[in-house]
């Protein structure tokens, strides 16, 4: 009867534990040491993708738009190398600004 449960339970599939990075899985054996362990192998992992546009990309946009428009406005002489200026330098502000946004939220790694 002892062998028959034994036998009964090693057939049976183990408790799957899963976490952020790191799956446990519980076996209950009772004829070796039951515990968990950590199984660290990328096989099983599964990685949520990010959707949407990044702030990043959102702040250059914004900032390019917004800097040509005012550059134009303040170069009265020349309003489409106003434009220029103005979008390249409000584009450069808008990444920089939405970089930091993406890296407070967790969606950039910082470096």
């Amino acid at each position: 009867m002892q062998k028959a449960k034994t036998a009964a339970a090693a057939t049976a599939r183990p408790q799957i534990i899963r976490e952020t990075r790191t799956i446990y899985r519980d076996r209950s054996n009772s004829s070796s040491n039951s515990g968990t362990y950590a199984n660290n192998g990328n096989s099983s992992q599964t990685t949520a993708k990010k959707k949407g546009m990044s702030e990043a990309a959102k702040g250059t946009i914004i900032g390019a738009v917004g800097g040509a428009a005012l550059g134009a406005i303040v170069n009265k002489k020349s309003p489409g190398a106003g434009a220029a200026i103005g979008g390249v330098i409000g584009g450069a502000t808008g990444y920089t600004l939405g970089r930091a946004q993406d890296r407070k939220s967790g969606r950039v790694q910082p470096r």
